[in-house]
């Protein structure tokens, strides 16, 4: 399907239909979730596919730990509605009619800055990821996600992280790496920050920095933690996305800036 004259991102021909149906056909046996038995995570699903809709509220409302809380079929309807009694999390659709998706999560992390939005689409291209990460979003998962993956997403963004599919991983690495090159100095971290965060730029979780420099997951979460006071972030997706906007400053060097 054709994207329409302004609509953002880039869309794979027919990939809206296939992944609706995939997900509608995955979800008959949903496996139990991460979350803890004792508390059940709301969420509220803004997606205007009604079929992919009805699969997403059957899959949240059959697995342990979960509840599909609100179910809106457009922007407008979601930005009265969540307001009202917000979610734990809301999986967010960007092509949506009138407002997409990126405009409601931007509009409802300004009314509820705790509130935590996953998008969920099949928009693929970094400079969509980009936009939605700027907006708020903490986490990027294609439709055609396995059921599964989706819960343990939703889980995982509630844990403080910041969820995606692989294949968007691997492009928000190569936009990075062609970003801000291993080696290149930035203004106020120390020089295990800056291996550090060079890491961080190349995809690695902590498990896999504390093995590459022979130190403890607690050292790493530590400077981790420096970096993101320096650099006045909160999380790897806002210390990506602020890479991304060094880019594109005009005349500027590929590099992050300190403020």
């Amino acid at each position: 399907m054709p994207l329409r004259p302004g609509a953002e991102g880039r869309r794979i021909a027919g990939d809206e239909h296939r992944s609706s149906q995939m997900t509608a056909k995955a979800i008959v046996a949903p496996k139990p979730a991460a979350a803890d038995a004792t508390e059940v995570v709301s969420v509220a699903v803004v997606e205007d596919d009604a079929r992919l809709r009805r699969s997403l509220e059957r899959l949240l409302n059959l697995s342990p730990g979960f509840r599909c809380a609100l179910s809106c079929c457009s922007g407008e309807d979601a930005l009265k509605r969540i307001p009202l009694n917000p979610p734990d999390l809301v999986l967010m659709d960007i092509h949506l009619p009138k407002r997409s998706g990126i405009e409601c999560t931007a509009l409802l992390r300004q009314q509820l800055p705790q509130l935590q939005i996953v998008m969920l689409t099949v928009y693929d291209d970094a400079g969509t990821l980009f936009n939605a990460l700027r907006a708020g979003a903490c986490g990027y998962l294609l439709k055609r996600t396995p059921p599964e993956q989706i819960l343990e997403g939703i889980s995982e963004a509630l844990r403080g992280g910041a969820p995606m599919s692989s294949e968007i991983a691997r492009q928000v690495v190569a936009a990075f790496q062609q970003a801000a090159p291993a080696g290149q100095p930035d203004e106020g971290l120390s020089p295990r920050e800056h291996e550090i965060l060079d890491q961080l730029l190349r995809g690695f979780a902590n498990k896999e920095i504390a093995a590459h420099f022979l130190i403890s997951v607690f050292t790493v979460k530590n400077h981790l933690r420096s970096i993101y006071e320096k650099l006045h972030v909160r999380s790897r997706t806002e210390v990506l996305a602020k890479y991304q906007d060094a880019r594109h400053e005009p005349g500027a060097k590929p590099r992050l800036r300190v403020p």
